[in-house]
């Protein structure tokens, strides 16, 4: 019923002892220590019902055992009064008094073995339960250490979980790979400036295009037609002032030079 002791004091050896607690896992050896604990519980448990049981009986006897005592002491003392009244003969009446009495010295001394026998019985009965309220205690305290054991077991998978993640990961790779995409950004978008500039250069082509298209003739012819039509309208060359004011001082400098080579 006590062994128990031993399987408690193994479990603690586990929690201080590193070879053990490398072949061993804590949190199943407190497990299997608290399903022996409540096995031990059951034992003692059925064992408290079955001394209290013998316990009960012992002092039923025992009170029994009493009672007759004081029966066959009383039947004594009658009957001596039987014999002082003349209702019995004092031979007889002595005869059966002494015989009352040693009935009563057996009784007595069944009450006496008894009552021996009885505090035995509540003795054993006293310390099971005592053993049983240490039992339950220990199987609590065993129980909330195992919820712990487990919460820490938990943790502590998940942190060496994301320890391994963490230690598998090259920080040089990743710097490497996030300046490699970077390069690659900056490329995208100086490609697209330079598209952009191209567009804006096709367009001012463009432009050339449509003016000497419009023109149609070579400069030097232009420039000729120019002049010839400077002179024969005068409006051109200055004779109309509106016109004058609404022109650019790029076209007077032109129309100047035009009319200084003419």
């Amino acid at each position: 019923m006590f062994g128990f002791l031993s399987r408690l004091f193994k479990i603690f050896q586990t929690e201080a002892n590193d070879a053990i607690n490398k072949l061993e896992n804590p949190v199943k050896m407190t497990e299997q220590g608290i399903r022996d604990l409540k096995k031990d519980l059951d034992a003692a448990l059925r064992s408290l019902a079955e001394v209290k049981s013998i316990t009960i009986r012992t002092r039923k006897e025992f009170a029994a055992h009493q009672k007759g005592e004081r029966d066959w002491e009383a039947k004594a003392v009658a009957l001596i009064g039987k014999a002082e009244s003349g209702e019995l003969e004092p031979n007889e009446a002595d005869r059966l008094a002494s015989e009352a009495l040693k009935k009563r010295d057996t009784y007595k001394k069944r009450a006496q073995e008894t009552q021996k026998v009885l505090k035995n019985y509540e003795a054993m009965t006293k310390k099971i339960e005592e053993n049983i309220r240490k039992l339950k205690q220990q199987i609590s305290e065993w129980e909330s250490e195992l919820n712990s054991l487990k919460a820490r077991s938990k943790v502590s998978k998940v942190s060496a979980k994301v320890n391994r993640q963490l230690a598998g990961v090259d920080s040089s790779d990743t710097i490497a790979n996030l300046n490699r995409m970077k390069e690659k950004i900056e490329e995208q978008e100086a490609l697209a400036e330079s598209y952009e500039e191209m567009a804006d250069i096709n367009n001012d082509t463009g432009v050339d295009d449509e003016i000497n298209k419009a023109l149609g003739a070579s400069s030097s012819e232009s420039l000729k037609e120019l002049k010839s039509r400077m002179k024969s309208n005068p409006q051109i060359e200055g004779g109309n002032t509106s016109a004058h004011s609404n022109e650019s001082d790029s076209l007077k400098d032109l129309k100047a030079k035009l009319k200084g080579n003419s």
